[in-house]
């Protein structure tokens, strides 16, 4: 496979259809930043709702033996590309993308917040890391409103009646957006829980941002980030739990090719349909129980 230069995405505007890439079967639809930060506001805005996740190698590693994992990914409002890996699968096919990482939407979405009225919260990591990155927060964007502030305790169970009772706090709150920092694939899996069983708040998995805005762990450097290379910076920051999972994302990446240049696996691009409501919990199908998941 051929993988065409680098250009710079075709930005759209929130009333235009984006074009989906489909990679291994997963739907991105999220085209650039502005379109994704305008699309969160604007559905948040009339009490939508929905689900937000950015899709990497050690996502799409997962979804193949995690059921509960991949009915979530499933359900997802909107999905877009974290990591350069993505990217490029994306654009060989001729979809214009541009990474977009929880880590980057942070601010630019807090400060679209601020300017339309919303209120945000924040679950997950640790109390103390919530208060610094929300004190950083406040020193950029004045006029955020913040709902809450909640880091659930150690052993939390994201699809359990906790989840659901924390889920019920949230759209209690009257917050628009919530920021969810529980870490792949519990942040998913709280998301889907939230939006099964409340309706009116967008849940956006954001992974470590909040401990880079905190300065509990360090981002790699913006060039290293625009090459792609940020994953040996953080395999150097962390490698006794990081090197696992870049080596069985890069093993991934490598059967992946090998079966596009096969012919044995999807990847292709359609015109994307208007988001819709998700469906409560009482009246969605039943998870497969299956851990090997068909692509």
């Amino acid at each position: 496979m051929t993988v065409p230069a680098l250009r710079f995405p075709v930005k759209t505007t929130v009333g235009e259809p984006a074009r989906i890439a489909v990679v291994y079967s997963w739907r991105i639809d999220v085209p650039d930043q502005a379109w994704l930060v305008d699309r969160i506001v604007e559905e948040a805005s009339v009490g939508q709702g929905g689900t937000v996740f950015t899709i990497n190698l050690d996502h799409l590693a997962k979804l193949r033996s995690d059921a509960a994992f991949h009915a979530a990914y499933r359900r997802a409002t909107h999905v877009s590309a974290d990591g350069m890996p993505v990217v490029l699968l994306a654009r060989a096919e001729g979809v214009s993308l541009e990474r977009v990482t929880g880590a980057d939407l942070v601010e630019p979405l807090c400060r679209a917040a601020s300017q339309a009225g919303l209120s945000v919260y924040f679950f997950g990591a640790r109390q103390d890391v919530l208060e610094r990155a929300v004190a950083v927060l406040r020193r950029t964007v004045p006029d955020l409103k913040v709902a809450g502030l909640e880091a659930p305790p150690m052993g939390f169970d994201p699809c359990g009646e906790d989840a659901r009772a924390a889920a019920r706090r949230i759209a209690a709150s009257g917050a628009g957006i919530c920021f969810v920092a529980l870490g792949a694939p519990r942040q998913e899996l709280f998301a889907d829980t939230a939006v099964g069983c409340t309706e009116g708040v967008v849940h956006l998995g954001i992974g470590a941002a909040l401990d880079f805005l905190a300065g509990e762990r360090s981002r790699a450097p913006r060039l290293l980030q625009r090459v792609g290379l940020e994953w040996i910076w953080r395999i150097a920051q962390e490698p006794r739990r990081l090197l696992p999972r870049y080596v069985r994302s890069g093993l991934w990446l490598l059967g992946y090719l090998a079966r596009l240049a096969l012919g044995i696996a999807h990847h292709t691009a359609v015109t994307a349909e208007p988001s819709t409501p998700r469906v409560r919990a009482d009246l969605r199908p039943p998870i497969a129980a299956s851990r090997e998941l068909p692509h």
